[in-house]
C-alpha cells in the first residue's frame, strides 16, 4: 500500500511538472527549509503589522471614531490568515527527513507549495497601507433623545400636529413656531426633531440656537459638529461655502433654528434653501410673530399658553399638592392663576413654594397680584418676570442667590462650567479665609442643585455644566443690574461712558472684543470677565481705575502682568489661551488665592516669584504645552496650596533630587510632601525613575488624576472629580500603586505593563470597596486581576461593605496569560453596582462569574465577550466554596449581550435567568461554533408552567451556529423584535419553533444557511412590517419567496441576495399550484410597491429576477444592481408556467435612479417580451462585461429620460458592453 501511495504521489507530482515551471517545482522539493524560513518571517511581519494597526484602531475607538470598513476587513483577513496557518505550522513539526521517493518526500513537496502560497498571501496583506483608520463617528443627537421635559397640553399637541403635517407637505419648506418666552417652544421643537428622526422623515435633523446676539460662526460650528464637518476656512464666505457644499450632499434634511430675534440670511450661514435645495426644510422658533413674516414662513404655528386646568395640574404636581379642595389649595390656585398659563413660571413658582407654610403662600399670592415691571411691553412677560423674580426671592440662602446671579454673566445659551462658577465665587467672597476651597466648591454644587430643582437652572448631558433659560437669564440680569448688586452684562464697551462708578461686576464673555479703552474708572468693580480677540493687547493702564477688583477672567488677547501691579486686592486670576508676559509682577498680588493659566502656550517657565504668594490655594497650569521649567522649591513654598493642577499635557520634567544631570534645575515630587493641605492633584510622571526612592504621595489627597508613563489618551483639561490612576507602558511601581490605592482609589487604567502578575493582591483587599472603574489592557504577564484572599480573624469586614461593591465598569483586553478575574473565595464580594463588563482577547480565561457573584448583578446593563478561545462558561456551575446558593441569578437591567469568537462556549445563561431579562434590548452572538443553545437547563432550573418566556424589549437578535434558543420545551416570545440575523444554522425548524410572536420584524438577514428552502422560517414570521431582507451565501437555497407570500410583503424596501449558488428563482410557485397555467393578470398582481433597492450578486443559476408582468409593480424602485450572475438572460423574464401576458410596448420604472449591470456573461436583453424600458429619473448607469447584451441605452428625443431599447440580433455597437453614464 505504501508503494502504491508513493507511486500515486509521484504521478501527481509529475502531472504538476507538466503545467508549472520546472524550476519552481524542484525548489518545492529541495528548498524546504527556505520556504519554512520565508513563511515564518512573512507571518511575523504580518503579525507586527496587525498589532500596530490594532493599536491605532483601539486608539480611534477610545476617541469615539468610526473604524473604516476596509480596515475592519483587513484586520479580519489578517487574523483569519494567521489563524489558518496553524495547521501548516503543525505540519512543519511533523515533517521528517527522507532521501528516497517516499510519501514523506511527497508531503514535503506539498507542504513547501502550501507554505509558498501562504507566504505570498501574507506578503500581499502586509503591503496594504492605510493613511487613516477611522472617521469621526456622528455624535448621538442628545437634543433629540426622548425628553422628559415635554409636557403634553392641548396647545402643544395641536402645535405638534400642525408642524408634523407641514413637514410632510411638499409645498411647505419654512415653518415658524411663535409664542412668548418660556411657553415651551424649544422643548416642542426638540420633540418634533425626535419624532422626525423616529419616523424617518429626514435622514438629517440639525438644530442650532440663534439667540439675540446672532453669531453666524457659532451657528456654523454647531451644525458642522453634528455633520462631523471640519471647517478650516477662516473667511465668512469660505466657511459658508464649505457648509453649503456639505449640506447639498444631504438629500433631505430638517434644520431647526431656535430662538430667532431678527431676519436670518441663510446664505450667509451656508444653508442651501428653496431652489438651491428642494429637500431642505426649516423650522424656526421666535417670540415675535413678525419674524415669521420676515422669514416668509408658509406655515405659522402659534404655541398658546396652558389652559387653566392644564396650568393647575402642572403647578400642583411641581408644588407637591393633592388635587383636593382645601384652604391651601384655594390660595395655591390663586398663585397658579397669576402665572397665566406660562409653563416656566408654573414650574419655577410651584417648586419654590413646595412644602412652604400657608402663611407664605398667602404672602406670595398678594405679592404677585401687586407686582409691577414697568419696563415690560407685554403683560404675559410681566407675569413671567414676576413669577421668576419671586422664585429668586424665595431662594433660601445667599450663596444660592449669588450663584444664580453669577450664571447670568455667561453668554446666552452657554454651557456654564460649574468649576468656573466656583473660582469666581471664591474671589467674590463666598470663600472664608479659614475654609478650604473644596468647602466653597461644595457650597456651589449645593446651590446648583437647589437652582436646578426649582428650574432656575437647567441640566446638561454632564454634571460639570449647567444652562440657563434665556427668559430666566433676562430676569437674572434685571435683578443683578439693580443698584443693590451693580452688575453690567454687555456685548461691547459703551465707549461714550467714561466711568462705571456704581458697577461691581462687568461681563463681556462670549464677545471677542477687538478694541479696549485705555483705562476705566470703576472704583467699586470687583469682578471683570472679558474675552478678547487673540491679537489684542490689553492697554498698560487699563486696570488703574479698578483698585477694588477681586476677580479677573481673561480669555484670549495679550496681557502684561505689570498692568495689574495696583490690583492688590485680586483674589482670583483666570487666564485662558492668553499670551502672558512679565509674570514676575505676580509677586505684587499677595492676596491671590486662585491662579489659573489654561492653555497659555506662551509660558515656558513659571517665575520663582510665584512661590512668594503665601495665600495661594489653587494653581492650575493645565494645557500649557510649552511649560518646561518649574523652579526648585517653588511648589514647596506654597504652604497653603490645596489644589495643584498640571495635567498630562503640561509640565512633566520632574527632577529626582541629587540625581538629575541638569543639577536639580526643576521641581521634584518630594516638594508635594511640604504641602500639608494639598487635597487635589493632577499631573503626569513620564517614568518611574522620576519618583524619588522614599517618596509617598500626601495622605491629605482627596481627588487626583495621576498618570505614570505615556498613555495614548485625549487631552483632558477638566478638573479632577474623583481619584484616578493611569499606568501606561511602564514598570509597575508597587509602592506607588499601593500607596495611591489605599487613598480610596476609584478609577484605575493599566496598559502595557509587562511585569505584573496580580494587579490587586490580597493585601489590598480593603481598597477594593472604593473601586468604580478598572481598565486593563495589553499586560502580557497578568494572570489574575483580583486576589481576594481571606479576611483577617477578628476583623469587622463582615459588617462592612462587600468587596467591589462600588465597581461600575470592568474592561479587560489583550491579556494572553489571564486565567481568572477573581481568585479566591467570593462570599464577601458583591458586584451590586456593576453596569458594564467587557472582556476581549483573553486566551486562557475559562469562566466569567462564579455562581455566588452571579447573584449580585442587579445593575448590569452590558455584557460583552470577544476572542476568548478557552471560555467555556459565563457562570461557572461549581463555585468551589461549597456554598448554598439561595436563588437563581437575575439580570433585571441587562440591555446588551455580545459574544464573538468564543469557540469553546457551549451555553450562554441558565434558563432560570431568562424571566429576569425584561430589559434585554440586543443580543449578538457570532462565531461561537461550539454553541449548542443560548439558554440551558441547570440543576434545579424550572420553566414557567406553559414553557413560554417573554423578552418584551428585545429589538435586535443576531445568532450564528446555534440550533436551539433554549431547552426543547422552551418558547421565547419576542413581540418587539425588529432586527433578526441568522448565520450558519443547519436546523432552522428547531430554532424557529422556539422564536414566537415576531409581529414587528423590520429587518431580516440570513447568512450561510445550508437548507434548500426557508419555508419553515416564513411560517413563523409575520411579514407585514418587513422592510429589509438580506440573503447571503445560502449555498443550497433554490428560491426565496412563494407567490402567495408576496401580498404580505408590501412594506419591503430593500432586497439583497448575494452568493446563493443554487438559486433558480426569487419567487417560486406554491406547492398547491402544481403545473397550472397562471394568468397574466395574476402575475401582474404580484408587486413590491415600496421596494427601493434590489441587489443580486453571484447567483449563477438565476435566469431572470422577476416575471416581466411584475415590472409595473415596482413603482418606487430607485437602485438596481445585478453582478456576476453567469446564466442571467434578462432582468425580467417570461414565467414558464404563465400564459402570455399582454404588456405595454414600452414599460416604465418611474423612479429608478441607479442601474448597474456587471459581469453578466449570458445576458441578452433587459427583458423578454417587451421592446423598450424607460427610466425617466435615471441618474447613473453602469454596464460592464456584458458581451452578449443586445439592448441600446439612449437618451429619449424629448430630452432627459434614459431608455433601454431592444436590438434584434447583434450585440449593440454603442459600447453597451462597457458603459458608464451619469446625468
Amino acid at each position: 500500500m505504501a508503494l502504491e501511495s508513493a507511486g500515486g504521489s509521484i504521478i501527481a507530482m509529475l502531472a504538476e511538472l507538466m503545467v508549472e515551471p520546472v524550476g519552481r517545482l524542484f525548489r518545492y522539493m529541495f528548498c524546504f527549509n527556505n520556504f519554512v524560513e520565508e513563511f515564518k518571517e512573512r507571518k511575523e511581519n504580518l503579525a507586527l503589522a496587525l498589532d500596530g494597526l490594532q493599536k491605532e484602531v483601539e486608539a480611534a475607538e477610545r476617541n469615539a471614531e468610526e473604524i473604516k470598513k476596509d480596515v475592519k476587513k483587513w484586520l479580519e483577513d489578517a487574523k483569519n490568515e494567521i489563524e489558518g496557518a496553524k495547521p501548516l505550522e503543525n505540519e512543519i513539526g511533523k515533517n521528517g527527513k527522507c532521501f528516497t521517493w517516499c510519501p514523506n518526500c511527497m508531503r514535503q513537496f506539498t507542504l513547501s507549495k502550501a507554505l509558498a502560497k501562504k507566504s505570498e498571501t501574507f506578503t500581499k496583506l502586509g503591503e496594504t497601507k492605510f493613511t487613516k483608520v477611522a472617521d469621526e463617528r456622528p455624535p448621538q443627537r442628545i437634543e433629540f433623545l426622548t425628553s422628559k421635559e415635554f409636557t403634553p397640553s392641548k396647545s402643544s399637541e395641536e402645535a405638534l400636529e400642525q408642524i408634523m403635517e407641514a413637514l410632510k407637505d411638499d409645498n411647505v419648506n419654512m415653518i415658524g413656531l411663535y409664542g412668548m418666552g418660556g411657553v415651551g417652544k424649544t422643548t416642542l421643537v426638540k420633540e418634533v426633531g425626535r419624532r422626525a428622526k423616529e419616523l424617518q422623515l429626514f435622514p438629517e435633523v440639525l438644530m442650532a440656537t440663534v439667540s439675540q446676539n446672532q453669531n453666524v460662526t457659532d451657528i456654523q460650528d454647531r451644525m458642522a459638529d453634528k455633520l462631523c464637518l471640519d471647517i478650516k476656512e477662516k473667511s465668512k464666505e469660505g466657511r459658508a461655502d464649505r457648509l453649503w457644499q456639505r449640506l447639498k450632499q444631504v438629500e433631505k434634511m430638517l434644520i431647526i433654528l431656535d430662538d430667532v430675534w431678527k431676519h436670518i440670511d441663510l446664505k450667509e450661514i451656508g444653508i442651501p434653501f428653496g431652489d438651491d435645495h428642494r429637500g431642505c426644510k426649516i423650522l424656526l422658533t421666535t417670540r415675535r410673530r413678525d419674524i415669521c413674516s420676515y422669514m416668509v414662513c408658509q406655515k405659522n404655528v402659534f404655541l398658546r399658553l396652558f389652559s387653566e386646568k392644564e396650568a393647575w395640574d402642572l403647578f400642583r404636581i411641581n408644588a407637591g399638592l393633592d388635587d383636593g379642595d382645601s384652604t391651601l389649595n384655594r390660595v395655591a390656585r390663586d398663585v397658579a392663576r397669576e402665572c397665566h398659563g406660562l409653563p416656566i413660571a408654573l414650574v419655577t413658582m410651584g417648586r419654590a413654594l413646595r412644602d412652604e407654610s400657608a402663611v407664605k403662600w398667602k404672602r406670595v399670592s398678594k405679592q404677585l397680584k401687586n407686582s409691577q415691571f414697568p419696563d415690560m411691553e407685554q403683560i404675559e412677560e410681566k407675569n413671567a418676570y414676576a413669577c421668576l423674580k419671586l422664585s429668586y426671592d424665595y431662594l433660601k440662602s445667599k450663596e444660592t442667590k449669588l450663584c444664580f446671579l453669577l450664571c447670568c454673566l455667561f453668554p446666552e445659551d452657554y454651557n456654564i462650567p460649574v468649576e468656573d462658577l466656583t473660582r469666581y465665587a471664591v474671589g467674590y467672597g463666598l470663600h472664608q479665609d479659614g475654609e478650604p476651597i473644596e468647602d466653597a466648591r461644595e457650597q456651589v454644587h449645593v446651590a446648583i442643585q437647589d437652582l436646578k430643582s426649582c428650574c432656575l437652572l437647567l441640566g446638561t448631558e454632564t454634571e460639570e455644566h449647567v444652562r440657563m433659560h434665556d427668559l430666566v437669564r433676562d430676569v437674572a440680569i434685571q435683578i443683578a443690574s439693580s443698584k443693590e448688586y451693580g452688575f453690567m452684562v454687555l456685548e461691547k464697551w459703551p465707549l461714550s461712558i467714561e466711568s462705571f462708578e456704581a458697577c461691581t461686576t462687568i461681563s463681556l464673555m462670549g464677545n471677542k472684543l477687538t478694541e479696549l479703552p485705555e483705562g476705566l474708572e470703576c472704583p467699586q468693580l470687583k469682578v471683570l470677565l472679558l474675552e478678547l480677540d487673540y491679537g489684542l493687547y490689553v492697554p498698560q493702564r487699563f486696570f488703574e481705575g479698578m483698585k477694588e477688583i477681586e476677580v479677573l477672567s481673561l480669555e484670549g488677547g495679550c496681557l502684561s502682568l505689570q498692568s495689574l501691579e495696583l490690583s492688590t486686592k485680586l483674589q482670583s486670576l483666570v487666564l485662558i489661551r492668553c499670551e502672558c508676559k512679565d509674570l514676575i509682577w505676580l509677586r505684587k498680588l499677595q492676596r491671590l488665592k486662585i491662579l489659573v493659566f489654561i492653555r497659555c502656550l506662551s509660558i515656558e517657565e513659571l517665575p520663582d516669584e510665584i512661590g512668594e504668594l503665601k495665600e495661594l490655594r489653587l494653581l492650575d497650569v493645565t494645557g500649557c504645552q510649552r511649560l518646561r521649567r518649574i523652579p526648585v522649591n517653588l511648589i514647596g513654598r506654597l504652604k497653603k496650596l490645596e489644589e495643584l493642577l498640571i495635567g498630562h499635557r503640561s509640565f512633566d520634567g520632574w527632577d529626582v533630587v541629587g540625581c538629575d544631570s541638569t543639577g536639580g534645575m526643576n521641581a521634584s515630587l518630594t516638594e508635594l510632601n511640604s504641602l500639608s493641605q494639598l487635597a487635589v492633584l493632577s499631573l503626569r510622571i513620564p517614568k518611574v525613575e522620576c519618583t524619588p526612592r522614599d517618596f509617598v504621595f500626601p495622605v491629605s489627597l482627596r481627588k487626583y488624576d495621576i498618570i505614570l508613563g505615556n498613555p495614548f489618551v485625549a487631552a483632558n483639561y477638566g478638573y479632577p472629580t474623583s481619584t484616578r490612576l493611569i499606568l501606561a507602558g511602564t514598570s509597575l511601581n508597587a509602592k506607588t500603586f499601593e500607596q495611591l490605592f489605599l487613598h480610596k482609589l476609584e478609577f484605575v487604567e493599566v496598559t502595557h505593563c509587562g511585569d505584573v502578575f496580580t494587579l490587586f493582591p490580597a493585601r489590598l483587599r480593603q481598597g477594593l470597596k472604593n473601586l468604580k472603574e478598572v481598565i486593563v489592557d495589553s499586560c502580557k504577564s497578568l494572570e489574575e486581576v483580583f486576589e481576594l484572599g481571606e479576611a483577617d480573624e477578628g476583623s469587622s469586614e463582615e459588617k462592612e461593605l462587600p468587596l467591589l461593591s462600588s465597581l461600575t465598569e470592568l474592561q479587560l483586553q489583550r491579556l494572553p496569560e489571564l486565567k481568572c478575574i477573581w481568585k479566591g473565595p467570593t462570599r464577601n464580594v458583591s458586584l451590586q453596582s456593576l453596569v458594564h463588563l467587557n472582556v476581549w482577547c483573553l486566551n486562557k480565561l475559562t469562566f466569567i462569574f462564579t455562581s455566588s457573584l452571579a447573584q449580585s448583578l442587579p445593575k448590569l446593563e452590558r455584557l460583552s465577550m470577544s476572542d476568548c478561545g478557552e471560555l467555556k462558561h459565563i457562570i461557572r456551575e461549581e463555585d468551589g466554596e461549597r456554598e448554598i446558593i439561595p436563588e437563581s441569578p437575575g439580570f433585571p437591567k441587562l440591555k446588551t449581550i455580545s459574544i464573538s469568537d468564543c469557540g469553546k462556549l457551549e451555553y450562554v445563561l441558565p434558563v432560570s435567568v431568562s424571566p429576569s431579562l425584561l430589559n434585554l434590548n440586543e443580543m449578538r452572538i457570532f462565531k461561537a461554533h461550539n454553541l449548542k443553545q443560548i439558554f440551558y437547563s441547570g440543576e434545579g432550573d424550572a420553566l414557567t408552567r406553559d414553557g413560554i418566556i417573554k423578552f418584551p424589549k428585545l429589538r435586535e437578535l443576531y445568532l450564528s451556529n446555534c440550533s436551539f434558543f433554549g431547552p426543547k420545551n422552551f418558547t421565547a416570545q419576542l413581540p418587539s423584535l425588529q432586527i433578526l440575523e441568522i448565520d450558519g444554522h443547519k436546523e432552522l425548524g428547531n430554532l424557529f419553533a422556539q422564536l414566537q410572536g415576531l409581529t414587528n420584524l423590520e429587518t431580516l438577514r440570513l447568512r450561510s444557511l445550508l437548507v434548500p428552502d426557508i419555508r419553515c422560517l416564513w411560517k413563523g414570521l409575520v411579514l407585514s412590517k418587513l422592510t429589509t431582507l438580506n440573503v447571503v451565501e445560502c449555498k443550497r437555497l433554490t428560491h426565496v419567496f412563494t407567490r402567495s407570500m408576496i401580498v404580505s410583503l408590501v412594506p419591503l424596501k430593500v432586497l439583497k441576495i448575494l452568493s446563493c449558488e443554487e438559486l433558480e428563482q426569487i419567487i417560486a410557485k406554491d406547492d398547491d399550484e402544481n403545473d397550472q397555467i397562471l394568468l397574466g393578470d395574476h402575475l401582474q398582481s404580484l408587486c413590491f410597491p415600496n421596494l427601493c433597492e434590489i441587489e443580486i450578486r453571484e447567483c449563477n443559476k438565476l435566469k431572470s429576477l422577476f416575471p416581466l408582468a411584475m415590472a409595473s409593480g415596482l413603482p418606487n424602485l430607485q437602485i438596481l444592481r445585478v453582478t456576476k450572475a453567469s446564466q442571467l438572460l434578462g432582468v425580467f423574464g417570461q414565467d414558464d408556467h404563465a400564459s402570455p401576458v399582454n404588456v405595454e410596448k414600452e414599460m416604465v420604472l418611474p423612479n429608478l435612479k441607479k442601474l448597474s449591470l456587471e459581469q453578466l456573461s449570458s445576458i441578452v436583453c433587459f427583458s423578454f417580451g417587451c421592446c423598450d424600458f424607460l427610466f425617466p429619473r435615471l441618474e447613473k448607469l453602469k454596464v460592464y462585461e456584458c458581451s452578449k447584451l443586445t439592448i441600446k441605452f439612449a437618451i429619449t428625443p424629448n430630452g432627459g429620460s434614459m431608455s433601454a431599447q431592444s436590438e434584434v440580433s447583434q450585440p449593440a455597437e454603442d459600447s453597451s458592453t462597457n458603459r458608464e453614464w451619469t446625468s
